[in-house]
């Protein structure tokens, strides 16, 4: 439970620093930087607009770029010209965490001790809002932009130390615009067969399958993680497979891109691909630790940001991350507004 409480307390550190710097822009500017904000994503709307109804495939993503801070945590877009983006273009509220798919989106931001929820169109514009408990984590979006995930670091739970860190991942109606379900609280989970019933166990990084009801995401207890999949209707989830963290579903449906834990070190990671039918992983070419949930690219590629730039490496392990993005963070791909319903 100790080596757990670290990885958690050292993950923890990288998400409240997210959230702060996001944080900045809406509390602890003067109003003038406040006007200056609203400004800027008030003039880039021309060019908001036209990538948004453009019926092209563009990258959504917070922006982190220290040189202008009118825009700094801003959810922003830039359109993928031939498959590389284009420039940033500020599109949206102030956001820690974000996610996108299906003209629905996501922005996460913290709002004292709670997070805010905000749910986007296709336009970037926010259609409702709702507070949760805790610091934002993790944010993900259904292919059909039906649901969404969302997971935060909370204090308080009765098994942890004063001060611990758990985490919370909750799933969201995207339709009703309301928190739906907690996968703690409202799913049974079974390994084996057994009831994943301990007072310690935790659930983070939500991701979904195209089918509207099937799920991914992380169970721990101890010092054991596992990936497990669910069903939304049913509520009932069981473990798949074991060292899996922060899982993402690949387009076909067919892999899961993770963090696996790496020896005993439990705030050492490596990103690996995981095969579903024959349960085969794949360890990708970035030999840092980096504490992100991959986002698939296409089939063929995965994103993960470092906390300043977005990076793209191949699937199968082969080749040399590539810088994609730079001043990005929380990056996912929408195919386009257009086709989405």
């Amino acid at each position: 439970m100790r080596s757990r409480a670290v990885a958690f307390g050292a993950l923890a550190v990288v998400c409240i620093a997210a959230a702060v710097i996001a944080a900045v822009v809406a509390i602890s500017g003067a109003r003038s930087d406040r006007q200056a904000s609203a400004k800027a994503v008030a003039a880039a709307r021309p060019k908001a607009t036209e990538i948004l109804a453009g019926g092209k495939p563009f990258a959504v993503f917070r922006s982190v770029d220290q040189a202008h801070a009118e825009t700094l945590g801003r959810l922003s877009i830039a359109a993928l010209d031939g498959g590389r983006p284009g420039p940033a273009v500020p599109a949206g509220p102030t956001c820690a965490r974000t996610a996108f798919a299906a003209g629905k989106g996501l922005c996460l931001d913290l709002l004292g001790t709670q997070m805010s929820v905000k749910l986007l169109d296709g336009r970037m514009q926010q259609v409702g809002q709702f507070d949760l408990a805790g610091i934002p984590s993790r944010a993900r979006v259904s292919p059909d932009g039906r649901w969404g995930g969302v997971t935060a670091f909370v204090v308080g739970h009765a098994y942890a130390a004063p001060g611990e860190f758990s985490t919370v991942a909750t799933i969201i109606d995207m339709q009703a615009g309301k928190p739906i379900a907690d996968l703690e609280k409202d799913f049974t989970v079974t390994d084996n067969g057994k009831v994943l019933d301990a007072r310690d166990r935790n659930f983070w990084g939500l991701t979904f399958a195209g089918d509207g009801d099937t799920f991914y995401a992380t169970a721990a207890t101890d010092t054991r993680t596992w990936l497990i999949k669910g069903s939304i209707a049913a509520r009932r989830a069981e473990t798949i497979h074991e060292n899996v963290e922060c899982p993402s579903l690949s387009p076909d449906g067919t892999r899961i891109g993770y963090k696996q834990l790496v020896g005993r070190d439990p705030t050492r990671w490596r990103f690996t691909v995981l095969d579903l039918a024959t349960g085969a992983e794949t360890p990708l070419a970035e030999s840092r630790s980096i504490d992100d949930q991959l986002a698939w690219l296409d089939d063929d590629h995965l994103l993960y940001g470092d906390g300043s730039v977005t990076w793209k490496v191949k699937a199968d392990g082969s080749g040399k991350p590539e810088a994609w993005l730079r001043n990005a963070d929380s990056a996912t791909v929408q195919e386009s507004v257009a086709a989405a319903p």
